[in-house]
Protein backbone atom coordinates (compact mmCIF):
# COMPACT_ATOMS: atom_id res chain seq x y z
CA UNK A 1 0.00 0.00 0.00
CA UNK A 2 1.44 3.31 -1.08
CA UNK A 3 0.47 6.79 0.11
CA UNK A 4 1.87 10.06 -1.18
CA UNK A 5 1.62 13.77 -0.48
CA UNK A 6 3.61 16.93 -1.10
CA UNK A 7 4.05 20.30 0.58
CA UNK A 8 5.59 23.54 -0.64
CA UNK A 9 7.85 24.96 2.07
CA UNK A 10 9.15 28.54 2.41
CA UNK A 11 12.78 27.51 3.00
CA UNK A 12 15.80 26.62 0.90
CA UNK A 13 16.31 23.03 -0.21
CA UNK A 14 19.36 22.74 2.07
CA UNK A 15 17.35 23.91 5.08
CA UNK A 16 14.55 21.43 4.37
CA UNK A 17 17.04 18.57 3.93
CA UNK A 18 18.76 19.57 7.17
CA UNK A 19 15.42 19.38 8.99
CA UNK A 20 14.63 16.00 7.39
CA UNK A 21 17.97 14.60 8.53
CA UNK A 22 17.82 15.97 12.08
CA UNK A 23 17.65 12.40 13.36
CA UNK A 24 18.53 13.42 16.92
CA UNK A 25 15.30 15.38 17.24
CA UNK A 26 13.32 12.40 15.89
CA UNK A 27 15.05 10.15 18.45
CA UNK A 28 14.17 12.56 21.27
CA UNK A 29 10.55 12.75 20.11
CA UNK A 30 10.32 8.94 20.18
CA UNK A 31 11.89 8.83 23.64
CA UNK A 32 9.38 11.42 24.91
CA UNK A 33 6.57 9.15 23.68
CA UNK A 34 7.95 6.22 25.68
CA UNK A 35 9.93 4.34 23.03
CA UNK A 36 13.39 2.90 23.60
CA UNK A 37 15.71 3.89 20.75
CA UNK A 38 19.28 2.67 20.17
CA UNK A 39 21.66 3.55 17.35
CA UNK A 40 23.09 0.55 15.51
CA UNK A 41 25.85 2.42 13.67
CA UNK A 42 28.81 4.61 14.58
CA UNK A 43 28.57 7.25 11.86
CA UNK A 44 29.45 10.73 13.17
CA UNK A 45 26.99 12.58 10.92
CA UNK A 46 23.84 11.75 8.93
CA UNK A 47 24.69 9.44 6.01
CA UNK A 48 23.66 6.28 4.20
CA UNK A 49 23.88 3.28 6.49
CA UNK A 50 22.65 4.95 9.68
CA UNK A 51 20.45 2.64 11.68
CA UNK A 52 18.34 2.33 14.80
CA UNK A 53 16.49 -0.28 16.77
CA UNK A 54 13.37 0.88 18.56
CA UNK A 55 11.09 -0.81 21.05
CA UNK A 56 7.66 0.68 21.73
CA UNK A 57 4.14 -0.19 22.86
CA UNK A 58 1.38 -0.01 20.22
CA UNK A 59 -2.13 -1.32 20.83
CA UNK A 60 -1.05 -2.90 24.13
CA UNK A 61 1.71 -4.95 22.49
CA UNK A 62 5.43 -4.44 22.51
CA UNK A 63 6.77 -3.86 18.99
CA UNK A 64 10.32 -3.88 17.64
CA UNK A 65 11.43 -1.75 14.71
CA UNK A 66 14.64 -1.91 12.69
CA UNK A 67 15.29 1.33 10.81
CA UNK A 68 18.02 1.96 8.21
CA UNK A 69 18.86 4.95 6.00
CA UNK A 70 19.04 3.33 2.55
CA UNK A 71 19.66 6.34 0.33
CA UNK A 72 21.14 9.69 1.24
CA UNK A 73 21.48 12.04 -1.74
CA UNK A 74 22.03 15.50 -0.23
CA UNK A 75 19.93 17.66 -0.75
CA UNK A 76 17.54 15.91 -3.15
CA UNK A 77 16.48 12.54 -1.78
CA UNK A 78 16.29 10.51 1.42
CA UNK A 79 15.05 6.92 1.71
CA UNK A 80 14.51 5.22 5.05
CA UNK A 81 13.63 1.53 5.29
CA UNK A 82 11.98 0.02 8.33
CA UNK A 83 10.70 -3.36 9.43
CA UNK A 84 8.05 -3.42 12.15
CA UNK A 85 6.23 -6.62 13.14
CA UNK A 86 6.19 -8.24 9.70
CA UNK A 87 5.60 -4.98 7.85
CA UNK A 88 8.30 -3.51 5.61
CA UNK A 89 7.97 0.26 5.25
CA UNK A 90 9.89 2.53 2.87
CA UNK A 91 9.75 6.28 3.37
CA UNK A 92 10.93 8.35 0.41
CA UNK A 93 11.42 12.08 0.82
CA UNK A 94 12.11 13.90 -2.44
CA UNK A 95 13.00 17.59 -2.50
CA UNK A 96 12.69 19.89 -5.48
CA UNK A 97 13.72 23.56 -5.40
CA UNK A 98 10.89 25.72 -6.77
CA UNK A 99 12.80 28.97 -6.25
CA UNK A 100 15.67 30.21 -4.13
CA UNK A 101 13.61 30.15 -0.91
CA UNK A 102 10.86 27.68 -1.76
CA UNK A 103 11.08 23.88 -1.84
CA UNK A 104 8.59 21.16 -2.70
CA UNK A 105 8.83 18.17 -0.39
CA UNK A 106 7.20 14.96 -1.65
CA UNK A 107 6.72 12.19 0.90
CA UNK A 108 5.92 8.66 -0.24
CA UNK A 109 5.28 5.81 2.19
CA UNK A 110 5.16 2.27 0.81
CA UNK A 111 4.01 -0.44 3.24
CA UNK A 112 4.39 -4.11 2.31
CA UNK A 113 3.15 -6.88 4.58
CA UNK A 114 5.31 -9.97 5.09
CA UNK A 115 3.08 -11.85 7.55
CA UNK A 116 -0.62 -12.63 7.81
CA UNK A 117 -1.22 -10.24 10.74
CA UNK A 118 0.53 -7.51 8.75
CA UNK A 119 -1.71 -8.29 5.76
CA UNK A 120 -4.76 -7.87 8.00
CA UNK A 121 -3.40 -4.54 9.21
CA UNK A 122 -2.87 -3.31 5.64
CA UNK A 123 -6.37 -4.47 4.71
CA UNK A 124 -7.89 -2.48 7.58
CA UNK A 125 -5.80 0.55 6.56
CA UNK A 126 -7.13 0.23 3.00
CA UNK A 127 -10.68 0.30 4.34
CA UNK A 128 -9.90 3.50 6.25
CA UNK A 129 -7.71 4.93 3.49
CA UNK A 130 -9.46 8.31 3.36
CA UNK A 131 -9.09 8.94 7.08
CA UNK A 132 -5.51 7.68 7.12
CA UNK A 133 -4.55 9.79 4.11
CA UNK A 134 -6.09 12.88 5.72
CA UNK A 135 -4.09 12.28 8.94
CA UNK A 136 -0.90 11.65 6.95
CA UNK A 137 -1.32 14.86 4.97
CA UNK A 138 -2.06 16.82 8.15
CA UNK A 139 1.10 15.50 9.86
CA UNK A 140 3.26 16.33 6.84
CA UNK A 141 1.72 19.83 6.65
CA UNK A 142 2.49 20.34 10.37
CA UNK A 143 6.07 19.18 9.80
CA UNK A 144 6.39 21.61 6.87
CA UNK A 145 5.04 24.45 9.03
CA UNK A 146 7.60 23.58 11.72
CA UNK A 147 10.40 23.75 9.13
CA UNK A 148 9.12 27.12 7.87
CA UNK A 149 8.97 28.57 11.38
CA UNK A 150 12.46 27.26 12.18
CA UNK A 151 14.04 29.00 9.18
CA UNK A 152 11.81 32.10 8.87
CA UNK A 153 14.00 35.17 8.41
Amino acid sequence: MKIKTHEDIEATIDQVFEALTDFESFELAALRRGAEVHRTDTLPQPAKGMGWQAKFIHRNRERMADIIVEDFDRPNHLRVWSKVSGLNVELDAELLPLSRNRTRMTMIVDMRPKTIPARLLIQSLKLARGTMLRRFRKRIAEFAATIESRYRT
